[in-house]
């Protein structure tokens, strides 16, 4: 078989596969799990094999046409190269680790059958992006993700939570699509083709007529699905929706889909050096922002969600320096220690036995509880907060080593600037990675807060993916810097040892500080004994309930103040109010944007009700006035018509006469 129908099948199998786990969902529910896993685990085979053949210095391209479309046609092309065949890999091996982790999460949720379906289709539509070789057909791709994100989300709909914010996911993302879709057009339009090959050797002889514009335009809807500033607002709240949901979103799917379009029209965006600038200030703000806020968090998926956005960001930064092999390589490592980390929180959610019991505050001393959890968890926390020798060193570091190669002026790809503003937002980012991290693997683990029931041992499955993805986030860094250089253009991804010393210095001054700052705190949290329990008006049960309002946790006889042992309040001191509601980006949002569409609604509502209706009724009114006028002369009584006609006769005899006499 010819890598090119393998790499068809790719993501034709997830799509049967969710197809056929739609259908047969209720009549034969013994197949849901094989579908959803099956599949899925075939795709991960052909493209590890579709890897292999390829190779890291080749691109296969080849395509068929769909359609005569005029002047522009639209083809069905694939474009593989070692990037593609590389992220089509993390995908498959996310996607099946998910499906074989949703079977022991969701093993009694009634819904079972139709999430099934809608990973595998999220999936295949991802893989559909990664090699596709046409902008449109990727374009597909790209907004199935959308509507399967949309479902997804909002899998717990009976929650107005979930409800929220899965409408929030898909109208956020659709408000960066609008000028993605444009941009993409005009690209179009200026290459005269929708092939991503035309389209890059239109760039390489200057053949786009518009490059800042183009490349603004595809920036919206790039910060839109992979949650960059300012168009990210809608990833911490989608963490409504189950966590394996969360781990595939933002680990190898959705988010990861905009980072992945810029690396692979990279030469587009390196045609407007202004364009280059606006997506470094872009991926330093997000990255400053999103590491204050994961340190202000409470809930343990709101903090993973942040950490998202800010690791986006340094993927974004690695792309604003031109360097797209280290910014899929930060993909490719992210992937891996971050499919873990919400894996691993959903372990805790799920000895917790309640998804709203994810409140860091309220964890104590899981450790024990979840041992498999806790040492995964550390492991990719490890990884997150780049220590080495963890995957997510290796990975951190190209990206701080190609900041700095530009911002010393060693490249023409990239200017100055945007390398400067890489380096040091990339740098202040890794101690806040640092920090929020330790600050996570010390609430979750060591806390003092209210200890939830106990539900058992967590299903095996769950317990095996865990260490599945521990390998990865462990050891993938230093294997892909060592053997898969060809994959990543040729690029030399060796650390330098400048940014390894200060980027690891920064890191491990961070996680320092913050330890620090937690024994401070716990040593002087006020501890209150409950004696007075019964005293209160509302009892045990009230005292519980007030203390839960006003997040001090309560467990045996001991209430302690609000966040007792939480560090994040101590090092973030008056800004922690602030960076846990995000900046009030949603409320600026609200706003600017929310309340005047809501007032223009009302508006245009009156308007038509009001105005253009009572026209409406208007002219209405008049012939149903006559009707009914006619219709009551229409009596059936003999001796009215006979009175009418002669009333009739008379008034024409009268004006015959008048007329007569006149004349």
């Amino acid at each position: 078989m010819t890598t090119t129908t393998l790499a068809v099948l790719v993501p034709l199998l997830p799509f049967l596969g969710a197809a056929a786990g739609l259908l047969l969902g209720r009549t034969a529910p013994g197949f849901v799990r094989p579908l959803a896993v099956l599949p899925t685990l075939a795709a991960l085979a052909l493209a590890a094999v579709v890897a292999v053949r390829q190779g890291g210095d080749q691109v296969m391209n080849a395509a068929t046409e769909l359609t005569p479309t005029g002047s522009v046609p639209i083809e069905l092309a694939l474009h593989i190269d070692g990037f593609a065949a590389l992220v089509a890999v993390l995908v498959g091996f996310v996607a099946i680790c998910v499906q074989i982790y949703s079977t022991g999460y969701l093993r009694d949720d009634p819904r079972y059958p139709s999430y099934a379906a809608l990973v595998s289709l999220f999936t295949s539509a991802m893989l559909l992006v990664v090699y596709s070789g046409d902008l449109v057909v990727l374009l597909v791709g790209w907004e199935i993700m959308g509507i399967c994100s949309y479902f997804l989300v909002g899998h717990y709909w009976e929650t107005p939570e979930a409800r929220a914010a899965s409408l929030k996911a898909f109208l956020v993302t659709k408000l960066g699509d609008v000028p993605f879709l444009i941009g993409l057009f005009a690209l179009a339009t200026d290459a005269g083709s929708f092939r991503i090959a035309t389209v890059l050797d239109t760039v390489a002889h200057g053949g786009l007529d518009h490059p800042t514009l183009i490349a603004l335009l595809l920036l919206a809807g790039v910060a839109g699905k992979s949650a960059q500033f300012p168009l990210h607002t809608w990833l911490p709240d989608a963490m409504a929706g189950p966590t394996p949901v969360s781990a595939l979103i933002h680990a190898a799917t959705m988010v990861t889909a905009g980072v992945y379009f810029t690396a692979r029209l990279l030469p587009v965006f390196e045609a407007s050096q202004a364009a280059m600038v606006v997506l470094a200030v872009m991926a330093a703000v997000t990255m400053l922002g999103s590491g204050l806020a994961a340190l202000a968090q409470d809930d343990i998926k709101r903090v993973l969600a942040y950490s998202t956005i800010g690791q986006l960001g340094y993927m974004t930064g690695a792309l604003a320096v031109g360097d797209r092999g280290a910014a899929v390589f930060h993909l490719l490592s992210h992937g891996a220690f971050k499919a873990l980390l919400f894996l691993a929180a959903g372990v805790i959610i799920h000895a917790a036995g309640t998804n709203s019991l994810a409140a860091m505050s309220r964890m104590q001393d899981l450790r024990a509880r979840v041992p498999d959890a806790y040492w995964t968890m550390t492991v990719a926390l490890l990884a997150l907060a780049a220590i080495p020798p963890f995957s997510g060193f290796f990975s951190k570091e190209s990206v701080l080593g190609a900041a700095e190669h530009v911002a010393t002026g060693h490249t023409e790809h990239a200017p100055g600037a945007a390398g400067w503003i890489t380096l040091f937002a990339g740098l202040f980012t890794a101690l806040l990675t640092a920090a929020y991290a330790t600050r996570l693997w010390l609430l979750a683990f060591y806390g003092r807060g209210a200890e939830a029931p106990d539900h058992g041992r967590q299903p095996l499955p769950m317990t095996v993916v865990l260490w599945v993805l521990a390998a990865p986030s462990l050891a993938l860094g230093a294997f892909a810097y060592r053997l898969l250089p060809d994959w990543f253009d040729g690029r030399d991804l060796t650390p330098t040892l400048t940014t390894s010393v200060v980027g690891t210095g920064v890191a491990l001054i961070g996680g320092i500080i913050t330890y620090a700052a937690w024994r401070h705190t716990s040593a002087l949290a006020i501890r209150a004994p409950l004696g007075a329990v019964a005293a209160h008006p509302g009892g045990a049960a009230q005292v519980e309930a007030e203390a839960i309002a006003s997040h001090t946790p309560v467990y045996g006889d001991i209430a302690y103040a609000p966040d007792p042992a939480d560090p994040g309040r101590l090092l973030l001191g008056p800004l922690h109010r602030h960076a846990a509601g995000g900046f009030h980006l949603d409320a600026l949002y609200t706003a600017v944007f929310v309340r005047p569409v809501q007032a223009g609604a009302t508006l245009v509502r009156f308007l038509d009700r009001e105005v253009v209706e009572a026209y409406v009724r208007g002219a209405g009114t008049l012939p149903r006035w006559l009707g009914t006028a006619v219709r009551r002369t229409q009596t059936g009584n003999l001796q009215t018509y006979v009175s009418a006609l002669l009333a009739g006769t008379v008034i024409l005899a009268v004006a015959a006469v008048l007329v007569a006499t006149g004349a």
